[in-house]
């Protein structure tokens, strides 16, 4: 009789446990997760980024930080103009997350398996930072056509109408190589940018979780604590990325010369910006990153809880 009722209570306590899951099921939940917690964290701070590229595109016109970015782009364009690029920032990011949180997830666990657990355990930094690399690379091909659509919109408000029409012109006018001209820059923006978000939230989450029982924690808890280090995370992969992301939006901007290469054109734009000129927007971005790599690692915790994206394999001590 006691017997049964032990097994009875097993039952119930393995019943009550989310089902542990491996391969397409988990990897599949992990990207919905991601391509959702980066499209409507991009997509909502649009009028931060667009008064951001304003502001490294003409910093002699947008001189007056954040607030009188926004100020002047509402007196000249209306307050419309601070949507622009919202549909290829939705659509970029979606994808751009998908890859990113779900490749990081993936060659992680990849990374355990070739190494073992332990090892993978002791040398965990470098695991985050060659996962987040990997995945980020992927993400990039994925993104940079419709980032390169982004910032001809931004910085062309007369170039067209939205994503289709926009991306439709430069595949027409200048190739479909015109949608990669930036790769180089974005690869150099994105994954040191990736690799210091992922490495950094995690190794604060870890501080944190010293002090609290991750097991006993609440979901509220839980929340608060990927705010938290999602914070700090995005303000170190804003400094990190900046003058990439600088560089990003000036090589966007317009297309090359006849026969100038993406490379010299890097070498250009880069003796032109120094060192301070690279760090136009400094503080729209810190706002902006701070913020949407905050709420980034919040909502993918929250989703991945609701979808049962249960099964991964973690390595902090």
């Amino acid at each position: 009789m006691a017997a049964t009722k032990i097994d009875g209570a097993i039952q119930n306590i393995a019943a009550s446990e989310p089902k542990k899951l491996s391969g397409l099921d988990l990897y599949s939940r992990f990207a919905f997760a991601g391509a959702v917690c980066c499209s409507v964290t991009h997509g909502g701070l649009t009028p931060v980024d667009v008064v951001k590229t304003r502001i490294q595109l003409d910093p002699v016109t947008y001189n007056t930080g954040l607030i009188g970015g926004f100020r002047k782009v509402i007196a000249n364009e209306g307050a419309g103009a601070l949507l622009t690029g919202v549909g290829p920032t939705f659509a970029g990011y979606f994808l751009q997350g998908a890859f990113k949180f779900g490749g990081y997830e993936f060659f992680k666990q990849q990374s355990i398996n070739l190494l073992g657990y332990e090892t993978a355990s002791n040398n965990r930094t470098a695991v985050y930072l060659a996962s987040s690399a990997a995945a980020e690379f992927f993400a990039d091909i994925a993104l940079c056509p419709l980032e390169a659509t982004r910032i001809r919109l931004v910085s062309e408000p007369t170039f067209a109408s939205g994503l289709v029409s926009g991306f439709s012109k430069i595949a027409s006018q200048e190739g479909l190589g015109a949608f990669y001209s930036g790769f180089g820059p974005i690869l150099f923006k994105q994954v040191p940018y990736t690799m210091a978000k992922f490495v950094v939230y995690e190794k604060v989450a870890e501080q944190i979780y010293r002090s609290v029982d991750k097991n006993t924690a609440s979901d509220g808890t839980k929340t608060v604590i990927n705010l938290g280090s999602g914070l700090i995370a995005g303000f170190a992969a804003a400094l990190v990325s900046q003058p990439a992301d600088t560089m990003l939006s000036k090589i966007n901007k317009t297309k090359g010369l006849p026969g100038e290469g993406t490379t010299s054109r890097l070498v250009k734009i880069a003796k032109e910006l120094g060192f301070r000129g690279s760090y136009a927007g400094i503080g729209a971005r810190l706002f902006m990153v701070g913020t949407l790599t905050a709420g980034q690692f919040a909502i993918y915790g929250d989703i991945k809880r609701v979808i049962g994206a249960v099964g991964g394999v973690e390595i902090a001590n």
